[in-house]
């Protein structure tokens, strides 16, 4: 099968509320230059992981910088998400998360993509991506 690789807007996080619940009770991962923060939500078979990519003002004062970094972190998350979301398909699980870029410089694509890859990484391997009867 042809695999597509793809970001919708089901996908995209968007939610004031919801983003506000991930702050409040996610559970925080580091991977550099990357902040994840996830919470489990209820099943949606169309999108099963919610993404939200930030930058911080702090860190970076100009939009134009904010959103370089967030085109970057988007396309080194569309392709390299297919492993993740297969396997919370496949648990009939989902998950919010919130990538927050922590590096006080702008890095190229190559960096930010295996940052990338490592955080999905762990993301896969988190109790929280895993099913009630393997914890």
């Amino acid at each position: 099968m042809h695999q597509r690789f793809t970001f919708s807007k089901d996908e995209r996080l968007s939610s004031k509320t919801f983003i506000d619940n991930i702050f409040n009770g996610g559970k925080p991962l580091f991977a550099y230059p990357f902040r994840i923060i996830m919470l489990p939500v209820g099943y949606d078979k169309k999108a099963p992981a919610k993404v939200l990519f930030t930058v911080p003002k702090k860190n970076f004062k100009r939009a134009v910088q904010r959103n370089q970094i967030r085109r970057r972190m988007r396309e080194a998350y569309r392709l390299n998400k297919n492993e993740l979301t297969s396997i919370l398909q496949e648990q009939n699980q989902s998950l919010a998360l919130m990538f927050i870029y922590i590096e006080k410089e702008i890095k190229d694509y190559r960096t930010i993509e295996k940052g990338m890859k490592k955080a999905l990484r762990k993301i896969q391997n988190s109790p929280l991506a895993k099913p009630a009867s393997e914890q």
